[in-house]
């Protein structure tokens, strides 16, 4: 990726999107642009905090491995996204692991250039708390979800979030949204038939995409009900 290239991509990026053109590219010439393959991990939990990312391709996923050996899917960053801010401010391990689903180029900032530039740039420090607050909802929105509420209504609140994220199309695979919701693969299965006998999804290979997406907050909202 070329400076231009890259200083266009952070300014994409919320945090950075008030910056000036001159700090990004003091920021880009600091940092280094990496590329994975799809399966390769980017960091794991437990890792020191060397560097946080701005995924300008693919797609990258962030779990929690269990003492069991089972993976429970934190969140998913598409194009665009920074990831791994919260452990480089706060100077901590890594809270997770992230490993890149598709494949994925990066650009690495390290600690030091981000904590030098946030020094000279409290727009972006109060940028970092906006962001930081809207993940703690998520966070909490979650939890709620997992704690209180039936498989199916936690899976098309997952798939609300993802719509009002992404848009109506979610390349996500059937095994991604099992991971997101906290369920499993078969659950999974059961539910999309049933929204795509309701027409509110469509799906082919590794994409769902939303045709109602009426239908679907309502059951996000209560009780599962398509008929």
């Amino acid at each position: 990726m070329d400076i231009p290239s890259a200083v266009a991509s952070l300014r994409r990026a919320y945090l950075f999107s008030s910056s000036k053109e001159t700090d990004l590219t003091e920021i880009v010439s600091k940092s280094e642009v990496k590329k994975y393959e799809a399966g390769e991990y980017l960091f794991w939990e437990g890792d020191p905090p060397e560097f946080f990312y701005l995924l300008t391709e693919g797609r990258v996923k962030v779990m929690k491995h269990g003492s069991l050996g089972r993976e429970t899917v934190v969140a998913f960053f598409s194009p665009g996204d920074i990831f791994g801010e919260v452990a480089v401010l706060e100077n901590k391990p890594y809270p997770a692991s992230c490993q890149a689903v598709a494949g994925t180029e990066v650009l690495t900032i390290s600690r030091k250039t981000f904590n030098n530039f946030i020094e000279r740039n409290p727009a972006v420090a109060m940028a970092m708390v906006a962001i930081l607050s809207a993940r703690l909802r998520e966070a909490q929105s979650r939890l709620h979800d997992m704690a209180g509420e039936r498989v199916e209504q936690r899976l098309a609140r997952t798939l609300e979030r993802l719509f009002s994220k992404i848009g109506s199309e979610l390349p996500f695979t059937r095994q991604d949204l099992a991971d997101m919701s906290g369920t499993t693969l078969e659950t999974t299965v059961r539910f999309l038939s049933r929204l795509k006998e309701g027409g509110i999804i469509s799906s082919r290979r590794g994409l769902v995409i939303i045709k109602d997406d009426v239908k679907l907050r309502l059951l996000a909202e209560g009780p599962p009900d398509i008929a």
